[in-house]
């Protein structure tokens, strides 16, 4: 098959953050199918374009077998809401002009995966104008995501996401959802036919948890980013509203008195706000990194103790799983996972390590402080997730069930 994917936040290779669709599509042209990709110039915690796309519309690059065409995102995306809401909207014009003209060749389907939900008008227009089945893709449900979390507040831009949403999925032929709670939430409150609907979860990547493996060295690298003798939480992510990390800072201002550490890596609206929070408020033990290559984001998790999934405490997250929550255990690291709903079910599940209510200072502090009591644990629930994510959620196996899905679709097309 000859594959069009419009990903807005599709990596750079050794970009930082969920490369999910990255394993996926190299899978894919593994066993002899053709990827053309439409991903945006901006990272999605990106500030600035990279000098590479500055002053350019439409740059073309090779990432290994699958070619990628980098469209224009508004750099005004991470500055505030209108510059992130038209930094979705210039994607989404920049992409359908590349779909049109730039990707050549005819694609026998095309994948539109979101947030942003407005990409998916993208996917539609392309679709019917090139004669190909459309796929669509929910990562996030959206625009209930950005109303609970006070994101998204204008009435009209409310109603017009609304429309969008529901003129999507009925022009879809397949909807690919995340998570368990999110084809309840499209079946029976958004009316989807079941016939529609399939399940691809987020994975985990254990390939270079296996690479690293044999010659990481723990103890020196620890040394090396003053980590010796300390309890490290790590969590990789995004640090932004949704996110809620100043519940971490409120965590690490009860733990004082102890040697954890809280390792907060990557990049969002809220990092600076947050770097003066911790700082005016004399919390130490809360330390920011900016974002770093996959391979590092590897090498952080395997020197730390535990990882953290943190969002903000609202209904709409008790839907989603975090991408982080399976690095963490292909690293057979536990959790510290403050996301109830599925998030905290798969934990659950996979005996993985402990959930935390979102925002309840007390119960991180309980919490933690009963793994300081009981080392032992750590290295039990790391087994346990592990095991758990090997046999239900690893990358490749859930690459080809999804491509067999696309398969069956263009097949009756």
């Amino acid at each position: 098959m000859n594959i069009l994917l419009i990903h807005q936040y599709f990596l750079e290779e050794n970009d930082p953050g969920g490369s999910r669709w990255n394993e996926f599509t190299r899978v894919w042209t593994e066993q002899g199918h053709t990827v053309t990709v439409l991903g945006g110039m901006m990272h999605y915690n990106g500030k600035e374009k990279i000098p590479e796309y500055k002053g350019k519309y439409f740059v073309k690059k090779q990432q290994g077998a699958v070619t990628v065409w980098r469209c224009h995102v508004s750099e005004a995306y991470n500055k505030h809401f209108i510059g992130r809401l038209w930094g979705y909207f210039s994607f989404m014009f920049s992409s359908l002009y590349a779909g049109l003209f730039k990707a050549k060749g005819k694609f026998d389907v095309v994948i539109v995966t979101s947030p942003p939900l407005f990409v998916g008008a993208t996917g539609y227009l392309i679709s019917r104008l090139r004669r190909m089945p459309f796929v669509f893709e929910v990562r996030d449900l959206w625009p209930e995501s950005a109303i609970d979390t006070g994101v998204l507040t204008n009435k009209l831009v409310i109603k017009l996401a609304y429309w969008v949403e529901g003129f999507i999925y009925k022009r879809a032929k397949l909807i690919n959802v995340l998570t368990p709670a999110f084809y309840k939430a499209l079946k029976e409150k958004k009316g989807i036919p079941e016939s529609k609907l399939i399940q691809i979860s987020n994975a985990a990547d254990f390939s270079l948890f296996e690479k690293l493996l044999n010659d990481f060295d723990r103890a020196a690298f620890r040394k090396e980013h003053d980590l010796t003798d300390r309890f490290v939480i790590t969590y990789v992510g995004a640090h932004g509203v949704a996110n809620h990390l100043e519940q971490v800072i409120d965590a690490g201002e009860a733990l004082k008195d102890t040697n954890v550490l809280f390792l907060l890596i990557g990049q969002g609206m809220e990092k600076d706000r947050l770097i003066k929070l911790a700082a005016d408020r004399k919390v130490t033990n809360v330390r920011f990194l900016d974002s770093v290559p996959k391979a590092d984001v590897f090498r952080y998790i395997l020197a730390s103790e535990m990882g953290a999934s943190v969002l903000k405490r609202v209904d709409t997250f008790k839907t989603v799983y975090s991408n982080k929550t399976f690095d963490y255990m292909s690293c057979k690291k536990p959790i510290l996972m403050a996301i109830d709903g599925v998030s905290r079910e798969l934990l659950e599940d996979a005996g993985a390590g402990s959930y935390v209510e979102p925002e309840n200072t007390a119960e991180y502090d309980r919490i933690i402080r009963s793994y300081l009591n009981d080392p032992q644990r750590l290295e039990r629930e790391g087994e346990s997730g592990y095991r758990f994510a090997k046999e239900n959620f690893d990358r490749e196996v859930l690459a080809r069930k999804y491509l067999s899905y696309i398969s069956n679709i263009v097949k009756r097309s």
